[in-house]
């Protein structure tokens, strides 16, 4: 699937700048063009493979570079007033080559959580491509206006993009982990994920086709209905099993056998099966229920010898019955070079997601106690000129 991606904030300009280092590393050939966005010039001259000429600083008569402090509501009026500057970028997209959009931006920030609703509306009144938006969700420690502005943006963000995909910190970050280094390993652990997702269907250099084609009309439909998107993973090295004994997913394939022309079918089912559970059941980018799950998509990802049609049909079937949808897509990512099996599960339009409902809790809580700081500092401040009034007149 190629992708015109466009990262706002400081998130999202990073995660970019990962998918395009995922692309050259793998030879996927996702990302048709990548642009980053932000208000903060620091920000922009630290990534690392987004052209220059690509790299939009907007605000500047605002903020003067300096980024926009966490105000989400200043940083959405920047990119409505500087929306013709980031237009001017996409303008060299050539979008008859780009099967959709994808706006990425950490949801707790100033400048992401403010301009990527207003650009993904502007990306959807113009053009006629799918645009998709992809939300970090900050972690509950990253403090209360991270989460607030999170509140906002995501019911902003879900209303102006064709589905939200989303990532959530706090499931993802680790105790005791530095903060640039917890960040570092979730932007991996994203752009693995969906890398292998949007990887699906596109012709890789060692010309392998799938079997089961999963191509980018899979990935849209399964995207069309809107909403929220969750993402599960899960892979196996493959390991040759040496002369000394061991081995790992290869062996365990094979019955033991490491003649690959002498496979045992119903082995590698099983452990394809395996892994797709594991996909579904383990550690969703956005954890959820995944029963009443509208749409799913499975990719299996892997060398081609490795992937076997039986058991994706079988993982395809498991998810029909687990998340009761009708509309369960599934086929193979051939990667003659890759040293690992790995199975993607997209589930999209969850309903049953305690984040979700956990941040729209905080957003009423917090927009009341907002009400109720504003009344009394009103009244502190009257109380404060009557005192001072009162003092000045005794003096007189």
């Amino acid at each position: 699937m190629k992708l015109a991606m466009i990262g706002f904030g400081q998130a999202g300009g990073k995660i970019i700048d990962k998918f395009v280092e995922y692309d050259q590393t793998h030879g996927s050939d996702i990302v048709r063009v990548a642009i980053a966005v932000n208000t903060a010039k620091a920000d922009l001259l630290g990534l690392q493979n987004i052209p220059m000429d690509q790299r939009i600083l907007i605000g500047q008569a605002r903020v003067k570079g300096h980024g926009v402090g966490a105000d989400n509501e200043l940083g959405a009026q920047i990119a409505e007033e500087d929306v013709d500057e980031v237009q001017g970028a996409i303008d060299n997209i050539p979008v008859h080559e780009v099967d959709a959009f994808l706006v990425v931006a950490g949801l707790g920030g100033g400048t992401g959580s403010g301009g990527a609703p207003v650009i993904a509306k502007h990306l959807k009144r113009i053009y006629t491509e799918p645009v998709y938006g992809l939300g970090i969700l900050p972690g509950t420690d990253e403090g209360g206006i991270y989460t607030l502005n999170a509140a906002r943006s995501f019911q902003t963000f879900i209303r102006e993009v064709d589905n939200l995909l989303v990532f959530d910190n706090d499931s993802w970050r680790k105790t005791g982990e530095s903060v640039s280094g917890g960040f570092d390993v979730i932007n991996d652990e994203i752009v693995t994920r969906f890398g292998v997702l949007f990887g699906a269907g596109e012709i890789t250099a060692s010309g392998d086709v799938a079997e089961s084609v999963v191509d980018s009309s899979e990935i849209i439909n399964t995207l069309a209905g809107g909403g929220v998107s969750t993402l599960g993973y899960a892979s196996e090295d493959i390991e040759v099993q040496s002369s000394r004994g061991g081995g790992g997913l290869l062996s365990r394939l094979t019955g033991g056998n490491n003649d690959l022309g002498s496979f045992d079918s119903a082995n590698t089912t099983n452990r394809i099966t395996s892994l797709v559970r594991k996909a579904a059941l383990g550690r969703l980018t956005l954890p959820c229920e995944i029963e009443g799950t509208e749409r799913a998509l499975l990719v299996l990802a892997g060398p081609p010898e490795f992937l076997n049609r039986k058991g994706i049909e079988r993982g395809r079937r498991w998810i029909e019955d687990q998340t009761g949808s009708m509309e369960v897509r599934g086929g193979d990512y051939p990667l003659r070079n890759s040293d690992r099996v790995a199975a993607v599960v997209l589930l999209s339009g969850i309903t049953n997601v305690p984040r979700i409902k956990e941040l729209q809790q905080v957003a009423i809580e917090a927009q009341e106690n907002i009400e109720d700081i504003r009344s009394q500092s009103q009244e502190n401040l009257e109380a404060l000129v009557r005192d001072d009034g009162d003092e000045l007149e005794s003096l007189f």
